[in-house]
């Protein structure tokens, strides 16, 4: 399994924080397949204020081209991705049609509980 952290700023807005949060307590159940079938095994987001965390757990074989592909492919995504892009800010760095930017990992600290 891999695990990756992003990022995403949201616009620093009341209103468009208030509505990003509120269009993840219920995802569409098509949106929920498209994370299954990418390979993505468990999502979260995390907020402070307008900055967003999202750790996803994959399988070995998931990539960030392959899910791009099917995101593509698929016109619910396209929709999805469509509506939460009012909310969010373009990070520096990125490229101008990816909000999230991927962190590098610096620091791993395993138990020797968690080793074994």
């Amino acid at each position: 399994m891999k695990t990756f952290l992003l990022i995403c700023d949201l616009k620093d807005e009341p209103e468009a924080i208030s509505a990003y949060v509120e269009c993840h307590e219920s995802v569409s159940p098509d949106i929920l397949e498209s994370i299954r079938v990418a390979g993505i095994v468990e999502m979260s987001i995390y907020r402070w204020k307008n900055r967003l965390s999202m750790i996803l757990k994959t399988t070995n074989d998931f990539s960030f081209e392959n899910k791009a592909k099917l995101d593509a492919a698929n016109p619910k995504v396209q929709e999805w991705e469509a509506f939460l892009g009012q909310y969010q800010s373009h990070l520096p760095g990125t490229a101008s049609n990816w909000r999230w930017a991927i962190m590098e990992q610096v620091f791993e600290y395993k138990s020797e509980e968690e080793k074994s």
